[in-house]
């Protein structure tokens, strides 16, 4: 069978990040979405995206195909329904197909098939930005198991502080010498060549992926994934770093999500809570307004490729765009649109030769080159932005 994955109708609900990847990239949990449809599936998918977007993410269709709703976070139970699916039949919950089976060039007319609702209670969608931090610690409870089911962890090493160490699996090349590992609250996934530093405190559910750092001293509280190469210090509480990015040093982070390539400065601190404890409101692209969240703690949400100075602050629900360089003293408002240059006393156009000379030394460093394909989907983003910014 040929797995297709697409974006579904809340595409628009989960950007900053669905600006510069399909739904399915999305990392929650240990894994990206993508990667745990494929582990319970047992076979490599493809996706149905925005068209800017399909010259990196093809779609291939076959004569007959499974098309999956990458919204929704597979469980074994989920993922045996998908795979049963079979002509004219689809899985659905609620209004919303999970899955169907689709012949090639088939037009889907959902009221010529057979309907199969989905009424478990193992469902787990993301539909809003803030369900990446507020869900992962269930997503990594899910993934931890299904990574480490009949497999056997690297010794926890001497030195190291562990409450719970049948709740903590170690892969092959980690190194964790003296820290403190506490899986009371949740497992604790350290990943291949990952590093945690001398001092650092780190409670479950926690993933750390494979060749990321925790540096020394740092304090890493639970519901936090820390993506592949990364490197984090200071305090994280319940938070998602997707890859390859840094926040190297002391200052907090607390119920946010950062792209990949992100850069936070020396002593940046987020506000995930407002000082009259309200319901906080984050920048809404649907409707270009902001909208209720129904939280009270909400921190920062960064997409791709965008940075801040050292001592950045940051309001309780800050929205900040793809490739956006921040710095200055002062508060910098709620929402940054993709591509602005500068900080609370106002911001400019980050023309794009200047952000791609950047993003192209930022790779580098990882061994990675800044492709032109890569160029091509932040050149699109630029345009789809322009009317958010002060040109």
């Amino acid at each position: 069978m040929n797995y297709i994955l697409f974006d579904g109708s809340v595409r628009d609900q989960l950007l900053p990040f669905t600006f510069t990847r399909p739904v399915a990239d999305i990392r929650i949990g240990i894994l990206t979405i993508r990667e745990k449809w494929e582990l319970l599936l047992g076979f490599t998918t493809t996706t149905v995206t925005e068209d800017y977007l399909s010259e990196k993410w093809p779609m291939v269709e076959l004569e007959k195909n499974i098309l999956i709703n990458a919204s929704f976070i597979p469980s074994e139970n989920l993922a045996n329904l998908v795979k049963g699916l079979s002509e004219n039949q689809a899985l659905f919950y609620e209004d919303e197909p999970i899955a169907f089976f689709s012949e090639e060039d088939q037009e889907i007319d959902f009221d010529t098939f057979e309907i199969i609702q989905y009424t478990h209670d193992d469902v787990l969608r993301m539909e809003h930005t803030w369900d990446i931090f507020s869900k992962n610690h269930e997503a990594i409870e899910r993934d931890f198991e299904w990574l480490t089911k009949d497999r056997t962890s690297q010794p926890i090493p001497e030195n190291t502080v562990a409450f719970h160490p049948e709740r903590i699996f170690i892969e092959e090349g980690a190194q964790l010498p003296l820290c403190s590992l506490n899986a009371k609250d949740g497992p604790i996934y350290i990943g291949k060549d990952a590093e945690i530093m001398e001092g650092a405190m780190i409670r479950g559910p926690f993933a750390l992926c494979e060749h990321a750092t925790v540096k020394m001293g740092a304090k890493i509280y639970t519901g936090t994934t820390i993506g592949p190469h990364c490197k984090v210090g200071g305090e994280v509480s319940n938070s998602v770093i997707f890859g390859y990015s840094n926040k190297g040093h002391d200052g907090f982070l607390g119920n946010s999500v950062l792209g990949e390539w992100c850069n936070i400065g020396a002593d940046t601190n987020t506000s995930n809570l407002k000082n009259n404890y309200a319901e906080v409101r984050l920048w809404d692209y649907e409707t270009e307004r902001f909208a209720p969240t129904g939280l009270q703690f909400c921190g920062l949400m960064m997409g791709d490729h965008s940075k801040c100075g050292i001592n950045t602050m940051f309001n309780t629900g800050t929205v900040i765009g793809v490739s956006a360089n921040i710095f200055g003293s002062g508060f910098p408002r709620n929402f940054i649109p993709s591509f602005s240059w500068g900080g609370s006393g106002g911001t400019t156009t980050y023309k794009t030769q200047k952000a791609f000379e950047t993003a192209e030394i930022v790779m580098a460093r990882r061994k990675m080159e800044f492709t032109e394909e890569e160029a091509k989907i932040l050149e699109h983003v630029f345009e789809e932005t322009k009317k958010y910014r002060r040109e």
